[in-house]
């Protein structure tokens, strides 16, 4: 079979979608044989679809572990200069301004519609919303009679993002729908989606790093021995509330005066802003946090083996991979009560849930886990059992070609 993948970014771009396609691109070339292409941005991250003077990757035909990649170069000044004009059309709910937001959001490629339409593949298969290489992706495949496959991601919690009802004809035209939870499948079906077209898979991690790391080594490596670590190791966007994780640790010190805080991810222009909440903190709680910017995608078993309580209180997620990530050390997480993440961290069980932007609620949570080792344990280890049993690579990929091969089947 032969497959392209149209995506966002794709490695070294780091996120969670770029890595979940890179994982199933490279798991149908070594597992199955497919033939699989990724038509991808030449940018780091959604910045850069916005932000003209950010790091470009070169453009072109390149090879990665298998897959073969043509990175597309981004028009970001168009959307650039379309954020204030859909900001005020968002506002006053004028005519047309979800396109405009589309637009702004990017990324605009210029002939990306005519190239899918022009490679040869069996299935073409895009993810995520609300980006407009997904309609890009859409319309090839209309036009050459082909079937599409989109991947949405959704975080309805967006309502600047999600609320638009071109993304939901979008799904209702496509072949099949891949819903990241239940909550996600539902979502789209009472927006008008065949249920028979929506298939519930979920994201992957690979376990076998995660456990040959010893947490005493890790900490080790950190600078942080004998001291219990609140972590938060993900992308470091605004919707991410690891602002709202610097504003509780304050809260947590006056329990736990020994905690250490680890903040780890591709630095990003929010970065600027957390490091102002930091500059504000006593000397020595500053002392207290280790920030760990662009590291390399080997460190972060350490990374997530340091953690004794992860802290990911995210307003924003599909699904929430850093959750499995960190389940695949044994650790327990904390998410908030938002979008799919109650579908994935089930309170009490595998996890505990806060409300978003409270910090106080937060720390409680936190200082509750580090209080209580042993149920911190148990919740870490209920969502190992749960990552093994469902969210595997191999197992993940398969269910993607699963659909693939439905898309292809009822395209034929």
């Amino acid at each position: 079979m032969k497959v392209l993948h149209v995506t966002q970014g794709y490695s070294p771009a780091i996120g969670g979608t770029e890595w979940l396609i890179q994982r199933i691109s490279e798991q149908l070339v070594h597992t199955f044989g497919d033939e699989v292409t990724v038509f991808t941005t030449n940018c780091y991250n959604v910045e850069g679809f916005f932000h003209p003077r950010l790091p470009r990757l070169p453009s072109g035909w390149s090879e990665v572990n298998g897959v073969r990649v043509r990175r597309f170069p981004v028009r970001s000044w168009i959307s650039r200069s379309l954020r204030l004009p859909q900001a005020l059309a968002y506002h006053l709910n004028l005519p047309m301004n979800e396109r405009l937001r589309a637009i702004s959001g990017g990324p605009v490629i210029s002939g990306l519609t005519k190239a899918i339409g022009q490679f040869h593949a069996d299935v073409i298969a895009a993810s995520s919303f609300p980006l407009l290489h997904m309609f890009a992706a859409l319309q090839a495949a209309r036009d050459t009679n082909r079937p599409c496959v989109l991947h949405g991601g959704l975080h309805p919690e967006d309502h600047w993002g999600f609320q638009r009802p071109m993304i939901y004809r979008a799904i209702r035209d496509a072949a099949c729908y891949i819903a990241n939870t239940q909550f996600e499948a539902q979502y789209v079906i009472d927006r008008g989606a065949s249920p028979e077209r929506v298939a519930v898979i979920g994201v992957g991690v690979d376990p076998q790093p995660f456990e040959s790391v010893s947490p005493a080594a890790a900490k080790q490596r950190l600078g942080l021995e004998g001291k219990p670590v609140v972590g938060f190791i993900g992308q470091l966007g605004g919707h991410k509330g690891v602002d709202t994780l610097v504003r509780a640790m304050p809260l947590v010190w006056n329990a736990v005066p020994e905690a250490a805080l680890l903040i780890a991810g591709a630095r990003t222009i929010f970065a600027d802003h957390l490091e102002e909440i930091i500059n504000r903190w006593p000397e020595s709680d500053r002392r207290k946090l280790v920030l760990r910017y662009n590291f390399e995608n080997d460190e972060k078993p350490w990374l997530f083996a340091a953690v004794d309580v992860f802290a990911y209180p995210s307003g924003f997620e599909s699904f929430g991979t850093a959750f499995l990530e960190a389940w695949a050390c044994g650790k327990p997480v904390i998410g908030c009560r938002r979008g799919a993440v109650p579908w994935v961290v089930h309170a009490g069980r595998n996890g505990l849930l806060v409300d978003y932007q409270d910090e106080r609620m937060l720390a409680d949570a936190i200082i509750t886990l580090l209080e209580n080792p042993r149920w911190a344990e148990a919740l870490g280890d209920a969502g190992r059992r749960e990552m093994l049993a469902r969210y595997t690579w191999p197992e993940i990929a398969r269910r993607f070609r699963e659909v693939y091969l439905r898309a292809l089947g009822n395209g034929r």
